[in-house]
């Protein structure tokens, strides 16, 4: 009864002294996931391109069926699998009806090997290529099966259907907050339909691989369906920076994740105290295509604007992702430690003339505070008359020198 008491005074006193003190700051620290049994929704072509017959002297739809196949026998029981396809059942030549074409064949639940090869089997190559609409459909159809979601897209062409187009599509799911990955396997793929399964892929922080066989076709569903086993070791934290300082929500250390526009700025604020020292990187994934000659900026400042410490980095052409970082000790500014909040401002200088506004680009922001480390001052000449009797002497020597060459030389010409 006693430890009940003072547990309940404790706690009293806890609630409180956070009250007086003001906002607690936004925690990224989650306990690691356990692991779930994966859930799959794979998503096939079934166009009537997939009646090529290009690959191993059978067509691409054959070659598709033999490696679901063997990846559905191999499938552990406790997986979750779900199959949908597009393109499978109008074959004329009405294109607003064929760009309707997508049907789930199996719904998402644990995996049911026969029934599950059983619809494979009956599929014909027929229409056209809503990848669009399958992947918005197919996102809904995982809907509420768990955390963690992937989508296997297999197709052999580029989507003929749009609009929708598939890569708005997928910035669409990835701005939903949700954790929904999109893999893409391109079926002897040419570089337009390469380059759109990469855009999807990307949006969604997924991965991107081609296949010209039936094995490798069959190693690539294996290895993505076991990789949607298998959690994040890190799962940053949703946060949304405000547009000034004073309304920009205070973080404690971690990893967050936001999303920024091109040409934006995004406040949040830090609590560092004047022992600790501010560690601060940013990373924001180019998932759209950007004009040559970007940076991305993030900076230090106080309150009222005045820049402690800026780290940024540019780049010309395509990448992947572009960062930068910063440190800031509390104990350069003691008494702006203990009264303020230090203010990061995440930025960009990109500029695209096809896709510049909503969503935004991926950030992901870590924030961490250690024991202040103060580095060493570099070393100098002095000050004052140190320097100026420095000076004298180097000018001395320069002096003797230059006079003993040049009469070396003369005595030297004279003789010649």
């Amino acid at each position: 009864m006693i430890h009940r008491k003072l547990s309940i005074v404790t706690a009293t006193g806890l609630i409180a002294a956070s009250a007086f003190l003001g906002a607690t700051p936004a925690h990224a620290d989650e306990p690691v996931p356990e692991t779930e049994p994966p859930v799959v929704e794979l998503v096939l072509d079934v166009s009537g391109s997939m009646r090529t017959a290009d690959i191993d002297g059978t067509t691409r739809m054959a070659v598709a069926k033999q490696a679901f196949n063997a990846v559905v026998d191999a499938l552990p029981e406790t997986t979750q699998l779900g199959i949908r396809v597009l393109g499978a059942t109008y074959g004329g030549d009405n294109k607003k009806q064929g760009c309707r074409d997508t049907q789930q064949i199996v719904k998402v639940g644990q995996v049911n090997p026969v029934a599950a090869k059983n619809a494979i089997a009956t599929l014909k190559p027929t229409g056209f290529t809503p990848i669009g609409l399958a992947l918005r459909s197919a996102a809904k159809d995982l809907e509420g099966t768990g955390s963690a979601r992937r989508i296997v897209l297999i197709t052999d062409g580029e989507d003929t259907c749009t609009p929708p187009d598939p890569c708005d599509v997928a910035r669409e799911l990835a701005a939903q907050g949700t954790d929904l990955v999109v893999d893409t396997l391109g079926l002897a793929p040419d570089e337009k339909t390469r380059k759109q399964l990469v855009c999807i892929s990307q949006a969604t922080g997924g991965t991107y691989a081609a296949a010209q066989s039936e094995e490798e076709l069959t190693d690539r569903i294996k290895q993505l369906v076991d990789r949607a086993a298998v959690p994040p070791p890190v799962t940053p934290a949703t946060v949304e920076g405000a547009k000034d300082c004073a309304t920009a929500p205070l973080l404690a250390a971690g990893v967050y994740t936001d999303r920024e526009l091109i040409g934006e700025h995004r406040f949040y604020r830090v609590a560092v105290d004047a022992g600790s020292e501010l560690r601060a990187s940013v990373s924001i994934a180019l998932d759209r295509p950007l004009n040559r000659d970007y940076g991305v900026l993030v900076k230090a400042a106080t309150v009222d604007g005045r820049e402690l410490v800026r780290g940024l980095d540019a780049g010309s052409g395509r990448a992947d992702v572009i960062s930068a970082g910063l440190r800031w000790s509390g104990d350069e500014e003691p008494a702006l430690a203990a009264t303020s909040d230090i203010c990061l401002v995440v930025s960009n200088s990109f500029a695209s003339s096809t896709a510049a506004g909503a969503p935004g680009m991926p950030v992901e922001l870590s924030i961490d505070l250690v024991p202040a480390s103060q580095s060493p001052d570099a070393p100098g000449l002095g000050r004052g008359w140190l320097l100026l009797f420095v000076l004298a002497i180097a000018g001395l020597v320069a002096g003797v020198l230059a006079g003993w060459l040049t009469r070396w030389w003369v005595a030297t010409w004279r003789e010649n």
